[in-house]
């Protein structure tokens, strides 16, 4: 919007903190220790470090940079190399968008099991009524059945999320600023406290040991990298719109080679603490073979079973489930307002529009659309969209992405811009370079490939059939799901082409990007000229 100022991080360190809160969110608390458990602790914890290597921390730094040059959300950012590849922009946009409808509802899900947690204390010694807690809560058939039930309690738990959510991000990088310097920090120490709990445990160390002991026959399934590959992405919340917006809030003084590292690591270690607090918890209470790589399941029906079993005392578990819960909402929440940030930078950027605005619509339109999630389908109906989201769209985006920017842009520019105030640790040419043309693209071809003959050949384009997804399902919910994702973004390019001749909408190229400052201050002046 001409003449309004772009909002702006207060200093690198809350960047750093924002960007960590984005990136470690329920991903980590739950589907990295199943993932863990389902492929032999260490050889998952080992395929994750060499993807972040390979891609993660190389393909974080290209995004936190190309927005901080263009200082622009995705959409005009991926558009500056050339306006041609703004539907890359557009894809990844959609697909977040997407994707914070359903996140909403586990957040608002997490919300609810806070709420009620004190019904652990009479299911002290009842592992099989406390897995039933939250399945009889939000009345969920399970299936694709259902659709016309919705549970009360489980609405009102989403409208919940849905105000915190705008509550965040209502005044953009201002407020974020200030929610991050506790939602960070505090989830860090909820762990902190029950990891030093698990250890303790009896059967404690047993799990931890299982956590770091590596199955090396899982090394030559494809399934490992793939699920790896996908962790990387999701956990450091690139390939989704929001690096692009949160680089564009940063000064041109800041040293992204450096923070870059340091929320990489930080996600990491988040990671791995939640991994330590899951394999110990569960080896205390003589579940570790119980643990499930479905995030949900192990959230909401394992770990209240674990829970009721860790002592005699109703009391107590009742207090360890708040505390576990109320982890969880730290962790749900930056990452699910970030989604919308990232979602509305690239709108309001776009077409010049108010942010906050902006955000208020597309925070209504998501709500509306989020309220499938919380019927009797719903379950189901997350569970399918999640899988496309992710599994197909993701990866197809990261795929276009490192080819525009390794192959048909000049990628030293980019490499330029990370390392434009580095100091002690610079990213390598060699590094960067490779991972963006080469490793990049290539794996990620092979693993899209692997992805559509599973789900085309192998399973008829059903996901899900054994838990009982239809194939109406899958296509109205998966694939045509896909198909906006993919195709929405080129078709809009074409009609704007169309339609708009004189450019107005148009990125500014890579080379004629300006400071904010600069940009604002010409802006006034022009108003200034015109009055």
């Amino acid at each position: 919007m001409a003449g309004e100022k772009r909002g702006r991080w207060s200093n690198s360190f809350t960047f750093i903190l924002a960007s960590i809160g984005s990136a470690v969110g329920l991903g980590n608390a739950w589907r990295f220790p199943g993932l863990a458990a389902k492929y032999g602790g260490g050889t998952f914890i080992f395929v994750y470090l060499i993807m972040m290597v390979l891609m993660g921390i190389p393909l974080l730094m290209m995004e936190i940079s190309m927005g901080r040059k263009t200082q622009c959300g995705a959409i005009h950012a991926v558009g500056s190399i050339n306006k041609k590849f703004q539907w890359i922009g557009w894809s990844a946009t959609v697909n977040a968008f997407v994707i914070v409808t359903y996140y909403a509802v586990v957040f608002g899900w997490v919300i609810l099991m806070a709420l009620i947690s004190s019904k652990f204390a009479k299911l002290t010694g009842n592992p099989e009524a406390a897995g039933k807690v939250w399945l009889e809560t939000i009345q969920t058939t399970g299936t694709t059945d259902g659709f016309s039930k919705t549970s009360t309690v489980a609405l009102i738990a989403l409208v919940i999320a849905w105000i915190f959510i705008y509550y965040c991000i209502r005044n953009g990088a201002s407020s974020v600023g200030k929610v991050v310097k506790f939602t960070v920090f505090a989830p860090v120490v909820c762990l902190l406290i029950m990891a030093v709990k698990g250890i303790f445990m009896p059967g404690g160390m047993a799990g931890l040991v299982k956590m770091f002991t590596p199955d090396l026959t899982q090394l030559l399934t494809a399934d490992v990298w793939i699920d790896a590959v996908g962790q990387v992405f999701y956990s450091l919340s690139i390939m989704m719109a929001i690096m692009f917006a949160y680089g564009s809030y940063l000064p041109r003084t800041s040293n992204i080679a450096r923070d870059a590292v340091i929320i990489a690591v930080s996600d990491l270690g988040v990671s791995l603490l939640s991994s330590v607090v899951m394999f110990t918890t569960m080896g205390g209470v003589g579940m570790l073979d119980d643990m499930s790589t479905s995030g949900v399941a192990t959230a909401f029906i394992i770990y209240p079973q674990a829970m009721v079993k860790l002592t005699g005392s109703g009391v107590f578990n009742a207090c360890f489930a708040f505390v576990f819960y109320f982890c969880l909402c730290t962790l749900a929440i930056d990452s699910a307002f970030s989604i919308v940030e990232g979602v509305s930078a690239s709108i309001s950027d776009k077409f010049r529009l108010s942010a906050k605005k902006t955000t208020i619509v597309i925070c209504l339109i998501a709500s509306v659309i989020s309220l499938i999630f919380v019927t009797g389908a719903g379950l189901a109906f997350l569970d399918i969209v999640d899988y496309y989201a992710n599994n197909i769209n993701l990866v197809f985006i990261g795929i276009v992405e490192t080819i525009a920017v390794g192959w048909f842009f000049r990628t030293g520019k980019v490499l330029e811009e990370i390392n434009r105030n580095a100091t002690k640790f610079k990213m390598p040419k060699w590094w960067f370079f490779a991972s963006v043309k080469v490793f990049a693209p290539i794996l990620l071809i092979g693993f899209f490939t692997w992805n559509m003959y599973t789900l085309i050949v192998k399973n008829h384009g059903i996901y899900g059939a054994a838990d009982g997804y239809t194939l109406e399902a899958n296509i109205v919910l998966g694939w045509a799901v896909s198909a906006i994702v993919i195709f929405f973004g080129i078709i809009f390019s074409v009609v704007e082409s169309i339609k708009i001749k004189d450019g107005r909408y148009d990125p500014v190229p890579w080379d004629e990007c300006m400071d904010e400052d600069e940009i604002y201050d010409q802006e006034n002046e022009k108003n200034a000229g015109k009055a």
